[in-house]
């Protein structure tokens, strides 16, 4: 498995009133290809080479941490003063920070269910859609947040939030997920670049959900490709087979063995050719 321990050059960008921690891979002049990773993950889950064979597909990659991970700006955790619509804005304000009019969005769990809303409300501002391991439910409000409260100390300590990590990550995961000492080193690379862990982990899970998308999914014009895992515990595979049905044109491709999760280093040639074609795609006239 690739080595993750090397860091790509990071930029802090203001964004919405706040900073927001951006890493890029590719050539600027190449199509945007912008990554949103689910609720809690920082950019650290678009593993470092599999974001360098996405743009050496062509394409100039972008990913960030969302408010309340990784080194971008956080808040009190528990009571997270955002919305949904917020995150779905900080997208976008990635974008305007690098002067990029239009994106390919590749958004994963929470990030597909933000990645749908941008689609609906600014869709000038995307060029192709594709979902993984999500569903047309809102997927950071679909599951209980840690049953931990913030306040506790295990957070805080770094060999505790990272045995949580690695325990959630490989609960669901399935035959590929990586190996128990990588995911420890990824998860000390998270606990280390993260200003508060505790935020990180509850605050998401808490904020306050937009307006609701799912009667206006029929309204995406995009080429949208659903990328989803035939062993995803937290959205079985009837959640994608809703998608296809209510998003028009959608294509949905199955990942077999893949759990809820980023994608394993066994799958990333077929995720990463199918996002490279997808990014090909373009609306066909009426």
């Amino acid at each position: 498995m690739p080595d993750n321990d090397r860091v790509a050059t990071e930029t802090m960008v203001p964004v919405n009133g706040i900073e927001l921690c951006v890493a890029t891979f590719g050539e600027p002049g190449d199509p945007a290809l912008l990554l949103i990773a689910g609720a809690s993950g920082s950019m650290d889950w678009w593993d470092d080479e599999f974001c360098r064979r996405l743009a050496a597909g062509g394409r100039f990659v972008i990913r960030y941490d969302h408010r309340d991970t990784g080194r971008s700006t956080c808040f009190p955790a528990g009571d997270p003063p955002y919305s949904d619509v917020d995150l779905a804005h900080d997208a976008l304000g990635v974008l305007d920070a690098l002067g990029v009019h239009q994106a390919h969005l590749v958004g994963l769990s929470m990030g597909g269910g933000l990645a749908q809303r941008i689609a609906v409300e600014r869709p000038h501002r995307v060029l192709s859609l594709t979902l993984m391991a999500t569903s047309t439910v809102p997927p950071a409000y679909s599951v209980s947040p840690p049953a931990t409260p913030a306040s506790e100390p295990q957070w805080s300590d770094r060999r505790s939030a990272v045995d949580r990590i690695v325990a959630g990550v490989r609960g669901l995961g399935g035959p590929f997920t990586a190996d128990e000492p990588h995911l420890r080193r990824l998860a000390e690379r998270v606990f280390d670049r993260t200003h508060d862990m505790a935020a990180s982990q509850t605050n998401h899970f808490r904020c306050a959900g937009g307006p609701p998308l799912r009667e206006r999914l029929g309204e995406i014009t995009a080429p949208t490709l659903i990328l989803h895992g035939t062993l995803d515990p937290l959205f079985p595979p009837p959640h994608a087979e809703t998608l296809r049905a209510e998003i028009p044109g959608a294509r949905l491709v199955w990942l077999d063995g893949v759990g809820h999760e980023f994608p394993p280093t066994a799958v990333w040639t077929q995720v990463i050719d199918e996002i490279i074609d997808q990014a090909g795609r373009r609306t066909q006239p009426a």
